[in-house]
């Protein structure tokens, strides 16, 4: 997506008269549940923000072009670093700023484009510089209007959807005592609940600045982040683990996947014993002595198949980098980020290049690759796509992580 056409004037003045995180209270803040109402509003319901997406990223994107693991920063600001350097394992919303174009055949006239638009979800947050998708009017696969798409349009702000002990996920219930998305988050008892995953909505949910959109039919995904999880991955993965429900909950905006995701996904989408074994082999192109033991990539993850909090979280706290046993499933985040990436459909890794790895290193239009791998980017842009890991982990010539589970080179 290209950042509007807002006066330099204009945003010239704004530096000085939005908000900054360091500005706000220290005290924890959305722990699970509602926070504190001045963070957001100025008086209920007028936002802080432009628009929802405004007032989420005063703290939700980071101000000086530093990644911190400490905080929950899901976006880059551009005008202070020109990488996109979040590296959550939902992704960056940076890269929704992003366009790229290169040659086809190195002379000639004929060109390819990966424009921002389609590298994630087109948040629009227009004190940020986030505008609507400028090709799709609707979610793909759904109704969801484009025009309304915002952090709201899949979190539930004011955080009421809380796991409740008996392992059902309600809207009421017993209070929030914290959040629940972490391996350090407390279980929920008979007089005490936490929140769900990432404060995502559930059944019955419909912002109110998409009125027009349909209610969620799902609830949350079971999942459990390690606490530090913005971080690179050059020498061990960011692993969260992923219970169950996660496709079934994209469902809520794309309920018709069936009809343009060409995988199967969802908790049907059982890895079969094939599958099962080459993960688990599958190391690099031209190298399967890989073991169980230590097959888990974060970048092809998938889900264990529980719905129960308790074991999810204890599998968080001890799985390590241990690969799928025989229960798992392929769902929508096996192959794509939540909120953005560098590639096109907002990929976790190129598709559309036949090799990832080319000569021992990463592509880039500054390293004399051939322009169809390296497809505009610069190495360091690559490198940032695959979160700092070491191009020398993969194969010298190595082909792009579909060979995971499907193993064809």
């Amino acid at each position: 997506m290209k950042t509007l056409g807002i006066p330099i004037s204009f945003l010239f003045l704004a530096a000085f008269i939005l908000p900054t995180p360091a500005l706000f209270s220290a005290e924890p803040f959305h722990n699970g549940g509602t926070g504190d109402c001045t963070q957001c509003h100025t008086t209920p319901p007028e936002l802080i923000g432009a628009d929802p997406s405004s007032t989420c990223l005063r703290c939700h994107q980071d101000q000086t072009g530093i990644a911190l693991t400490s905080q929950h920063l899901v976006a880059t600001n551009t005008t202070s670093s020109p990488l996109c350097i979040q590296l959550t394992p939902g992704g960056d919303f940076c890269w929704l700023k992003k366009d790229y174009s290169w040659p086809v055949i190195t002379g000639m006239a004929n060109t390819q484009h990966s424009i921002g638009d389609k590298h994630g979800h087109n948040i629009i947050a227009l004190d940020y510089g986030y505008g609507p998708d400028s090709s799709s009017a609707m979610a793909p696969g759904g109704t969801y209007p484009s025009s309304s798409l915002s952090c709201i349009s899949c979190h539930d702000p004011h955080g009421r959807y809380r796991q409740l002990d008996n392992g059902t996920i309600s809207n009421t219930g017993p209070p929030i005592i914290a959040s629940g998305t972490y391996v350090n988050s407390p279980a929920p008892d008979a007089n005490s609940s936490v929140g769900v995953y990432r404060l995502l909505a559930g059944k019955g949910y419909r912002p109110k600045n998409a009125a027009g959109a349909p209610a969620f039919t799902a609830d949350p995904p079971i999942a459990i982040s390690p606490v530090l999880y913005n971080r690179a991955e050059t020498f061990t993965d960011t692993r969260v683990v992923y219970g169950s429900g996660m496709s079934e909950w994209c469902q809520n905006c794309h309920p018709q996947l069936d009809s343009f995701c060409k995988h199967p996904v969802g908790s049907n989408a059982l890895f079969s014993l094939k599958t099962l074994n080459h993960y688990n082999g599958y190391l690099f192109s031209g190298n399967t002595s890989g073991n169980q033991a230590t097959s888990y990539s974060s970048l092809v993850p998938y889900e264990i198949g529980s719905k129960d909090y308790s074991v999810v979280k204890m599998l968080a706290a001890t799985a390590g980098s241990s690969g799928p046993t025989g229960r798992e499933n392929v769902m929508c985040l096996s192959c794509h980020r939540a909120h953005a990436s560098g590639w096109g459909n907002m990929l976790r890794w190129n598709m559309e290049a036949e090799f990832i790895v080319y000569e021992g290193t990463f592509p880039g239009i500054d390293n004399n690759s051939p322009p169809h791998l390296a497809q505009g980017r610069t190495a360091a842009e690559t490198t940032k796509n695959f979160y700092d890991r070491r191009a020398g982990s993969y194969g010298q010539f190595q082909r792009n992580l579909c060979n995971k589970c499907h193993q064809r080179d």
